[in-house]
């Protein structure tokens, strides 16, 4: 346990476990399959619109989910053990890769994506799964009937999805969705996944699986939109992932040599043909805080459950095949927490300076605003805002201005370098963060970030 009376910031309430702190096995490998189960959402959900716009077939969309999964697993483990190591899910599913994706695929195909930023409509299965999750984890979190351990706290996920699936197996056999639109009946129905009757009994993912490699100038430029993007997504991921483990912010240092693994990642999609680029689940950070658990080797199990799985398709495929309503239900409650971290390192700022509002106010407006400006405008016959005769150009900003964070970043860095920088800096809350900017800034630093197997010999950290 990390001596918590030196924390960078005020410690969590309620939070049990620090990043160099493992839970029993037991325990671990149950929330490392919890960790496992919410990364499916996004890594069924958006291969599924992908593989649909090119006019694959169900077997197409199964390869391709379980392609996606054992590039995760072998990324997180990567990334745990000689990235940031910090206890973080690397997966392929964020929205960022739709845009440069859409633009790739040829014209006619893309009349067939549907909004990208569509979740299940199912609010009979969703609200049900939202209540629940709220209900045990938060409500009933005290409660310990079996061997004082805290499993509505620590295993929501495991338990509210098994009991809302069941639900959603009994509307679609007493025929609720017979008459629904199409949509709804594909969100919605347990038995339109089509996933375990395609999925092979087992395969194993190879590079060029698909074929040789192409290359073009303007689909690799719209594409480096996106991977800006998710650079953007995972650092504030890490920072949040750091304060629900109860470790120091990681020093630039570190960052950069996640971000330097995830170009790994990036690399590693590309050649087996995940489709999408690598990312840090956001979900799954916040899962570490609806858990109230950060620890590395749980993340490095469930990097091991996402490759089993993804080897062995028709038992991956039973667990890929949840309704997307069940994990729109928990993303409401984790991206919530997780943003609500972000908004927690304010507190090192003075909240009374003018300055500081008048940045905070505009960078949080503008990110909602501006981003939902430009996702308004995706529609079949037109792919966004930005609609020039170079499809690369439009790509990569509406890619770039599709995204809150980056939208907010944007903002955020310009107004609060130019405005009154020298007379503001104690106000910035600049001060506190000096000794985090070095790995040597702080020497807990080296309890959570240094590289095993004595690399750091080889590596020293700058």
């Amino acid at each position: 346990m990390a001596d918590i009376t030196h924390l960078p910031m005020e410690q969590l309430q309620d939070l049990e476990c620090c990043l160099d702190s493992n839970p029993p096995w037991a325990e671990a490998i149950l929330l490392a399959f919890q960790n496992y189960i919410l990364m499916l959402g996004t890594s069924v959900m958006i291969p599924s619109w992908i593989v649909h716009a090119m006019g694959g077939s169900d077997g197409d969309k199964a390869r391709v989910i379980q392609t996606l999964l054992f590039v995760a697993g072998v990324n997180t483990l990567l990334q745990t053990l000689f990235g940031t190591r910090l206890p973080t899910v690397v997966g392929g599913g964020s929205s960022a890769y739709i845009y440069p994706i859409a633009y790739i695929i040829t014209d006619s195909s893309l009349q067939q994506i549907s909004d990208p930023n569509e979740l299940g409509d199912c609010v009979e299965i969703g609200i049900p799964m939202l209540l629940l999750v709220i209900g045990l984890s938060q409500y009933l979190k005290h409660v310990r009937p079996f061997r004082d351990i805290p499993i509505f706290e620590r295993f929501p996920v495991l338990i509210c999805v098994p009991i809302v699936w069941i639900y959603a197996v009994i509307l679609t056999a007493s025929g609720a969705y017979r008459h629904k639109p199409d949509t709804t009946q594909n969100s919605c129905r347990t038995d339109r996944a089509n996933l375990i009757s395609t999925a092979p009994w087992f395969m194993f993912p190879y590079p060029f699986q698909w074929g040789p490699p192409t290359f073009s100038a303007g689909h690799s430029f719209a594409m480096m939109s996106a991977v800006i993007v998710s650079m953007v997504e995972s650092t504030g991921a890490y920072m949040a992932a750091s304060r629900l483990a109860i470790a120091t912010p990681p020093p630039a240092y570190v960052l950069s040599r996640g971000i330097g693994w995830q170009g790994i990642g990036v690399l590693l999609d590309g050649l087996y043909g995940s489709v999408t680029g690598s990312t840090v689940s956001v979900e799954n950070v916040g899962l570490l805080g609806l858990t109230r658990v950060g620890s590395r080797r749980v993340v490095q199990i469930s990097s091991g459950f996402m490759i089993f799985f993804s080897i062995l398709g028709k038992f991956g495929a039973v667990f890929a095949s949840i309704p997307f309503p069940i994990f729109a239900a928990l993303y409401c409650i984790l991206f919530g927490l997780v943003a609500s971290i972000g908004i927690s390192f304010l507190q090192f700022t003075n909240l009374n300076s003018m300055r500081n509002l008048i940045i905070i106010g505009l960078t949080l407006f503008l990110g909602i605003s501006v981003p939902q400006f430009f996702n308004q405008y995706w529609t079949p016959s037109r792919h966004g805002l930005v609609h020039t005769n170079a499809g690369w150009f439009n790509a990569f900003l509406n890619t770039l201005f599709s995204s809150p964070p980056t939208v907010g970043l944007i903002v955020a860095v310009l107004l609060d370098n130019t405005l009154e920088v020298e007379r503001s800096k104690k106000d910035r809350g600049m001060p506190w963060w000096v000794k985090f900017r070095t790995f040597k800034g702080d020497n807990r630093n080296e309890e959570f970030y240094t590289l095993p197997f004595n690399l750091n010999r080889f590596f020293p950290p700058t």
